[in-house]
């Protein structure tokens, strides 16, 4: 597929906490702001566990046992960067072939006092094929990563 310009969807925030704070923060604490009503599943998520090393998986694990694989880590370095996949596609199901895939690269940057950068960008979008439109729209939108850095920056402002 051949994009004249690839969509990229660019956030940041800063947090009031080290590096190494903000980084555990938003890797082991994932299932703290994300929203539970943004579910694959048919049951209730009862935790979402991002599991911290490359092949390991984000997993939305129902009331019922039943799991959900959406996402697939793709780097891990502890404190400064983090990759996964989106394995969401356009009708908001899981996408199986890794090639109608996109990426998020979160990077967490020190900064003076003690506070940390975190930019998130969500890229290859275009990847997913007809209908990656509402991927981008729904990633991009109040619902998407604005809502997830803002409770994820709520959380972490209050974290000791």
């Amino acid at each position: 597929m051949t994009q004249t310009a690839a969509p990229v969807v660019r956030k940041e925030v800063v947090v009031n906490v080290p590096v190494e704070r903000a980084f555990a923060l938003f890797t082991d604490g994932f299932g703290d702001f994300k929203p539970a009503e943004h579910n694959l599943l048919a049951v209730p998520i009862a935790a979402t566990v991002f599991e911290p090393r490359v092949g390991g998986h984000i997993i939305d694990r129902g009331t019922d046992g039943s799991e959900c694989r959406w996402a697939r880590i793709l780097t891990y370095d502890p404190p400064s960067r983090v990759v996964f996949s989106w394995d969401i596609g356009p009708t908001w199901q899981v996408e199986t072939d890794p090639a109608n895939t996109s990426e998020v690269d979160v990077q967490f940057t020190p900064l003076s006092g003690g506070q940390t950068r975190v930019v998130l960008e969500h890229r290859h979008i275009y990847r997913h094929g007809p209908g990656w439109e509402a991927v981008h729209e729904g990633i991009d939108g109040d619902q998407g990563w604005p809502l997830y850095l803002d409770r994820y920056a709520a959380i972490t402002n209050g974290a000791s």
